[in-house]
């Protein structure tokens, strides 16, 4: 049998909900290849050619769109559709921005604490002249330039992916909602996943959008490198019930899924950062999570403006991009400890770590 045809979808006509009712601007196969045009999480509202205004002018009604919806045939409530993310493609420009009202610390970045605009976005040049190389060829090797001495790791992701709910209210793509997924912001969405997700409509009606050239674990600022992105998927049926391939294995589709799966791929960058030097931690401990995980970010901010020379708006930024947000135990009440972290290989001091030893021998011949 010959393998579906290959389809594509422009980023022409996006949508702001999820919903059972939306007219599927594609129909396909179970098997079938679609590849998907996305327009960045700011419905492309920022770009190099208004990067002096447009925050100011920003209408955030129009965050988060999403291209789709994708009926797939045979794909029933009850079984699960497999996305396999096959190719992820960012655009030449990404930006990374702080919205008054918006963000973990959102009541510290305000606009009075903020009142210059041009501090809270952050343009970033994407194209392979303006990123730097280095690391194995297994991630890229490419890091993004936040400014002279400081960079991050491109590992490109889809910030939202979804089917669409069972229920007849429509659901914003603004957050993330049980069941069918939405504006998950998982960094693990690269190329080489397969994401799963319990349809609930026939057709499962996926959704895709929010391309991320990089983010750490929280997004603390609300924003990640947000980039228009090129997708390429693969989209499989597993009907409910069905038979894994034997050893006693079953398909997903045997599962209760009540929250999207997902099988990753290894993540070359996490061993790469933690090769070159380890990371700065910063640790918020308290009886709520929330402002726990507030503090920790808070001590992250600090060491950034005094350690590292960076304005505060900049070492939240930079906080939401690569550095990752993390529960370090939950067990031991009254309190929970969260830990707010940051590879050393983000700034260029630790490839001056990595030559002394070569220094050193170099200069010994000159001291006799």
């Amino acid at each position: 049998m010959a393998a579906p045809i290959p389809r594509h979808i422009h980023s022409s006509k996006p949508h702001f909900q999820w919903s059972r009712d939306l007219e599927p601007v594609l129909r396909v196969a179970s098997g079938s290849e679609v590849t998907l045009d996305l327009r960045d999480g700011g419905n492309n509202q920022i770009r190099p050619d208004n990067i002096a205004t447009a925050m100011s002018s920003f209408d955030a009604s129009q965050a988060d769109p999403a291209i789709g919806p994708i009926y797939v045939e045979g794909c029933e409530p009850g079984d699960v559709l497999k996305v396999e993310i096959l190719e992820l493609t960012p655009g030449d420009y990404g930006w990374t921005g702080i919205f008054p009202g918006f963000g973990l610390l959102a009541d510290e970045f305000t606009e009075a604490a903020v009142p210059d605009a041009a501090q809270r976005v952050k343009l970033w040049d994407l194209t392979a002249a303006g990123c730097i190389t280095a690391g194995s060829s297994s991630s890229g090797g490419r890091r993004a330039v936040f400014k002279p001495g400081v960079s991050v790791p491109i590992r490109p992701f889809l910030g939202v992916l979804g089917v669409a709910p069972a229920g007849a209210e429509a659901l914003s793509t603004l957050a993330p909602h049980p069941r069918i997924g939405g504006n998950l912001d998982c960094r693990h969405l690269v190329a080489g996943a397969a994401v799963y997700f319990s349809a609930q409509v026939a057709g499962a009606l996926l959704s895709a959008g929010d391309g991320h050239a990089a983010q750490g674990d929280g997004e603390v600022c609300g924003t990640a490198i947000e980039t228009p992105m090129r997708a390429r998927l693969r989209l499989t049926v597993e009907k409910r019930g069905g038979d894994g391939g034997g050893k006693g294995k079953k398909k997903l589709g045997s599962l209760l899924l009540t929250s999207p799966h997902v099988l990753a791929p290894p993540d070359p960058i996490d061993a790469e950062e933690l090769a070159s030097g380890g990371r700065y931690v910063a640790l918020g401990v308290g009886p709520d999570p929330r402002e726990a995980a507030r503090e920790a970010v808070r001590g992250l901010l600090g060491w950034l403006e005094a350690d590292k020379g960076l304005s505060r708006p900049e070492a939240y930024m930079l906080a939401s991009v690569a550095a990752s947000l993390a529960l370090a135990e939950v067990v031991d009440m009254p309190n929970y400890c969260v830990s707010c972290s940051i590879p050393l290989r983000t700034f260029e001091e630790w490839r001056l770590a990595q030559r002394l030893p070569e220094m050193e021998a170099a200069l010994r011949p000159l001291q006799g």
